[in-house]
């Protein structure tokens, strides 16, 4: 196999189960969240500058994912390899892609491994919530421009942890319906911007100054890397999800007992 992957997850997950040495190019991005190495470093699904080098590499796959642009995937389809376009949308479609690389790979065991590893660290964390009594509200933002919510496998991380998305996973929001929300907490994993998210221009959404998060000062940034990559990478955003929760948690904890 000779693989290009234009896809973060992708890389993680054949990284992950032992499948590097299939990899011949990866996406610049790709280093964030795996290690690629000296591996060549191309573009992505969403800018076609590439197409000239993947062929040089002389893939047998190639391999992307959301957010497709229609140009680039076109040119990619007009090419001499497969291209598999990987759409997740939940955790169950993270497992499917998993089982899936896996077979490509060769690696159908290791694969199953990281499936039930993943698995277990939800677990660990969705055990120690149940001593929470209430659910945090919580609104998790994408994009914000326009403001586009966090997919629906983090709304399923949330939860997990304690809380609930209060506006639907995966679609263009409005100032107006998140503060209709009241979330108490708002989490903030910018697309392709690692820990660069600003706060800041949440506290100056005049829409949101009566937003309970707004108000107690809790809005959080957790790098997109973490909650954005639907791979392994979601083990640890689910744990940095957690340590938000539970910090808010506690800041309402001392609330109350100035009160």
């Amino acid at each position: 196999m000779r693989i290009v992957s234009l896809a973060p997850s992708a890389t993680s997950i054949l990284c992950a189960i032992g499948a590097k040495h299939s990899l011949v190019g990866v996406t610049k991005w790709c280093a964030d969240v795996a290690p690629v190495g000296k591996l060549p470093k191309l573009g992505d699904c969403w800018h076609g500058d590439s197409v000239d080098e993947i062929l040089r590499l002389k893939p047998t796959l190639v391999i992307g994912s959301v957010p497709y642009k229609q140009e680039t995937v076109a040119r990619l389809l007009e090419q001499p390899f497969p291209f598999l376009a990987m759409n997740p949308r939940t955790l169950a479609d993270v497992e499917t892609d998993i089982r899936l690389l896996g077979g490509i790979a060769q690696r159908a065991a290791p694969a199953e491994a990281l499936v039930k590893k993943m698995r277990r660290a939800f677990a660990q964390i969705e055990i120690k919530t149940r001593r929470c009594k209430t659910r945090v509200r919580v609104y998790c933002e994408a994009w914000p421009n326009p403001r586009i919510s966090s997919p629906p496998w983090v709304a399923e991380l949330v939860n997990f942890c304690g809380g609930e998305m209060v506006v639907p996973a995966g679609e263009k929001t409005a100032d107006e319906q998140v503060a209709a929300a009241s979330p108490e907490v708002i989490v903030l994993a910018w697309a392709a911007t690692g820990t660069k998210a600003d706060p800041k221009q949440a506290y100056k959404v005049v829409a949101w100054k009566d937003v309970p998060a707004i108000r107690t000062r809790s809005v959080y940034v957790i790098s997109d890397d973490l909650l954005n990559t639907p791979g392994p990478p979601l083990a640890e955003g689910a744990r940095e999800l957690w340590k938000v929760l539970r910090a808010h948690d506690r800041c309402e904890d001392e609330e109350r007992r100035k009160r």
